[in-house]
């Protein structure tokens, strides 16, 4: 057991039988009655966010979750495996666990895993990664006054908006957070 003192970003939460990750917190100390810690919470399984408010000094219950680096290799079905940098171990994970870094996941890409008891949580993708587009249509200039995008698709088959001037086998650099295009690569 723990206290709302040792609250900080990243610190996993046990409430009701699930994990939280804090995402965001503030210690407020009002003029009139006692002090509270206000926080933003994220459900390490389903991604759900919710703000919760503690009670300055309230016990809170705080769970062990290790993040290791881990090497993609390949799918497997409906799972992905996983080998450990450290130890060349490999870890098979779910695509439910996965969920949407699928989109950006490449051969040999190095990712972070969080690990409770050894199951894993969650995947932690790089801010961008670099993808290279297998389809997109050609881009016709036509009468518009700001600049157009058009769909394309890249090596992992997820669908990105890229501006018209983009061709096939162009290397562009993607968010992993929202799917945008962020700009070319040579």
């Amino acid at each position: 057991m723990a206290s709302t003192a040792d609250i900080r970003n990243g610190v996993v939460l046990n409430m009701d039988g699930q994990l939280w990750a804090v995402t965001d917190f503030q210690h407020v100390k009002p003029g009139k009655g006692g002090a509270f810690v206000r926080t933003k919470l994220k459900n390490v399984v389903t991604g759900k966010t919710v703000d919760r408010t503690f009670n300055a000094g309230a016990k809170i219950e705080t769970e062990n979750v290790d993040r290791q680096d881990f090497q993609y290799l390949y799918a497997d079905g409906d799972s992905y495996v996983f080998m450990d940098v450290s130890d060349f171990d490999q870890l098979t994970v779910s695509n439910v666990v996965v969920g949407e870094a699928s989109n950006f996941l490449l051969e040999n890409q190095n990712v972070t895993i969080a690990l409770h008891n050894g199951n894993p949580l969650y995947v932690e993708l790089p801010a961008s990664v670099v993808l290279e587009i297998t389809y997109t249509e050609p881009g016709l200039q036509g009468d518009r006054s700001t600049g157009g995008t058009k769909p394309a698709t890249v090596e992992t088959g997820f669908q990105i908006q890229v501006p018209l001037f983009l061709e096939q086998g162009t290397k562009v650099k993607v968010d992993t957070r929202t799917g945008d295009y962020l700009g070319r690569v040579n």
